[in-house]
């Protein structure tokens, strides 16, 4: 991709090249086409932080599988609110890209997305009553309806013969599998969304420029200093609109605007490994996500899971991921990110944050001190035949989880994604990590709503919104009538049986 000639006014600026930014624009587009927008990335290659396929699970995080959704209350009931949320704003996404596909903006669903069955799966006694009850609980709901429950192992086999080959008889297991689940390669759809914007007119991308900072003229726009490391020239762009989606790299820029909203936030980096199997007999055996509980103290993103992904075509089979630490806040970034966040008025929080939760600290310890012949006894507890010469380390992303103040600790640490926008609505930015990618639509439409709000409730727009989303302003979740037509056009164009 060639770098277009500079313009020095824009309406829009979107910083980085993930699944946030590529949303957005096509969101903002679709609202008003004559938005001229600049698209600015600080590395040679479009999605390739985050979104990147290898750099994280690929989940359409939907709920069906991910434990940590559904929490025991104190009573020892099940909430599900979480879950149900979540699932809402994935039926949002896949309507988002099944409109896309039927006006041919997207190549084809195979290119992004596959039908992959969503599995849970524990043992033990208590794990198993666990799942019993949020099976119960979930399959309330008409959209959970078709969850399976099963402790039998002949059904077990059936679902999920890697898993079920050499274990324990004797052992208390279970399971819950939902058919209608994806494997969703984020850095193909990024892609595939930010070439048809790039030939959109009014819309400009960038490769190999870095922002230095941000502030805000008197006239209330974004004066955006920016780095061209093709040639080391410094420049200044103008927008009246900036939103800064650089995955963990969002954090600094957002202090670098000094909007009173950024006051009090700090960033907590987990790093990740896979453990990628090299064997093709053994890849082809496993065709679902299969998904356990986390380890006490493990934060929500290193749920373990033994995970069929389709990447650039090919099939492969990857588990963990296995949390780790270093002081960067992206893949390729530096380790002075961590210690050149901390100031005046997130220190506090920071300090707080870290006290609350020596456990995970401790974890953390325990995984980066782990060697490659113990990560395998962790994949032994999903796949009791594994080999170590089957299989080898592959790096994942860098997530940074969300620091913030708190007046009861001092300081929270948050998991999920947060936006902070300006009081005047002309910035924002999008803090923290999974499941972010799955509910990118739904975020970018509130953060439209938020940053937008006269142009967001005006007729035109508001039938621009239900024309892309057909449920926008509805709930699918206990609809039975919305959800089967909305899943039978969605999954018709999503080819997802």
């Amino acid at each position: 991709m060639q770098n277009p000639p500079y313009s020095k006014q824009a309406d829009v600026i979107l910083i980085g090249t993930g699944i946030m930014s590529a949303t957005l624009g096509i969101l903002l587009k679709h609202f008003e086409p004559k938005l001229k927008i600049d698209i600015y990335e600080r590395l040679d290659s479009l999605a390739a932080e985050s979104s990147n396929a290898w750099n994280n699970a690929g989940t359409g995080h939907s709920a069906f599988c991910e434990l940590n959704y559904t929490p025991i209350n104190a009573d020892g009931t099940i909430d599900i609110s979480k879950a149900i949320k979540i699932l809402e704003q994935f039926e949002v996404s896949k309507q988002f890209w099944a409109y896309l596909l039927d006006k041919k903006i997207l190549k084809n669903a195979k290119s992004f997305i596959q039908q992959t069955p969503h599995l849970s799966f524990v043992w033990g006694d208590e794990n198993v009553d666990f799942l019993q009850k949020r099976h119960a609980a979930l399959i309330q709901n008409y959209a959970f309806a078709d969850m399976r429950f099963s402790t039998n192992p002949e059904i077990l086999q059936e679902w999920m013969p890697l898993v079920m080959q050499g274990r324990n008889s004797t052992e208390p297991i279970a399971a819950t599998k939902m058919d209608i689940g994806t494997d969703v390669n984020f850095g193909a759809l990024s892609n595939q969304l930010l070439t048809y914007l790039d030939a959109m007119e009014g819309v400009q991308i960038f490769l190999n420029h870095e922002v230095e900072n941000l502030e805000q003229e008197a006239n209330g726009e974004w004066c955006v200093d920016l780095l061209d490391k093709n040639n080391n020239q410094e420049i200044d762009v103008f927008a009246k609109f900036v939103f800064i989606g650089a995955g963990g790299g969002s954090l600094h820029l957002l202090k670098k605007s000094g909007i009173p909203e950024s006051l009090g936030y700090g960033g907590f980096p987990v790093s990740g490994q896979w453990l990628r199997c090299t064997n093709k007999n053994i890849i082809a055996q496993h065709k679902t996500k299969v998904y356990g509980k986390a380890s006490v103290g493990a934060p929500p993103m290193s749920v373990p899971h033994l995970d069929t992904r389709i990447i650039n075509g090919e099939q492969a089979l990857l588990f963990g991921p296995y949390a780790g630490f270093n002081t960067k806040f992206l893949k390729n970034g530096s380790y002075l990110d961590l210690p050149s966040s901390i100031s005046f008025d997130n220190i506090i929080p920071m300090v707080a944050a870290g006290l609350d939760n020596i456990p995970l600290t401790k974890y953390l310890m325990h995984e980066v001190s782990q060697n490659k012949e113990e990560k395998l006894e962790t994949l032994k507890q999903y796949l009791p035949t594994a080999q170590l010469h089957d299989w080898e380390i592959e790096i994942a992303g860098q997530r940074v989880q969300v620091i913030k103040k708190d007046t009861i600790h001092g300081g929270v640490l948050e998991f999920g994604t947060e936006m902070v926008t300006s009081a005047d609505g002309t910035i924002a930015a999008l803090l923290g990590a999974s499941p972010g990618a799955s509910t990118a639509v739904s975020i970018m439409l509130n953060l439209i709503a938020k940053c937008f709000p006269e142009r967001m409730a005006s007729d035109v727009w508001q039938e621009k919104a239900k024309e892309i989303i057909p449920s926008f302003g509805k709930k699918m979740n206990n609809d039975k009538n919305l959800c089967d037509s909305i899943r039978k056009w969605t999954h018709a164009s999503l080819e997802i049986n």
